[in-house]
């Protein structure tokens, strides 16, 4: 099996950063949603989820960079033009959403793509034994996991 420099399977590795590709397309689409709902969020909840859609765009923002990277690291071409993204991604497109419920239930319904594609990676890069995306699709699915169950709570949803 040929090994990549970071002790890899060069075939497996490839593999991953496709997958992570499409990670990466499904995260620039619901980093783009939180956009849109911070800024046309109206109603009397506007203050709380104006700042809390910040925080959740943040977030989103950092994890894209730290999706592309990880691409570069195992030897793939990170995604980054928006006809990429629209081919790639399953994530709804939220489009001029100013309703607070509606807009938490694009957040809720964004994170249950995510995590489906992050679990797939998971299992992927456990097989690969690639211990770095491993350790960062568990990071994610804990943060998204926490996110969605208390979207969902705000929702008076049970998981």
């Amino acid at each position: 099996m040929e090994r990549n420099s970071i002790g890899l399977s060069t075939s497996k590795s490839l593999e991953l950063s496709q997958h992570l590709n499409a990670l990466l397309a499904n995260f620039q689409t619901y980093y783009q949603n939180l956009r849109g709902i911070h800024w046309n969020i109206k109603g009397k909840r506007f203050f709380d989820l104006h700042v809390k859609f910040e925080e959740l765009y943040n977030d989103a923002n950092m994890k894209v960079d730290l999706v592309a990277e990880r691409i570069l690291t195992l030897g793939g071409v990170p995604q980054h033009t928006f006809q990429d993204y629209i081919e790639n991604a399953k994530v709804p497109v939220g489009k001029n959403i100013t309703k607070d419920e509606e807009a938490i239930r694009l957040i809720v319904d964004s994170l249950t793509e995510l995590l489906l594609v992050e679990r797939k990676i998971l299992s992927m890069s456990g097989e690969a034994e690639d211990e770095g995306t491993n350790s960062m699709m568990g990071d994610f699915i804990t943060e998204q996991e926490k996110t969605v169950w208390m979207m969902k709570a705000w929702l008076a949803e049970d998981i």
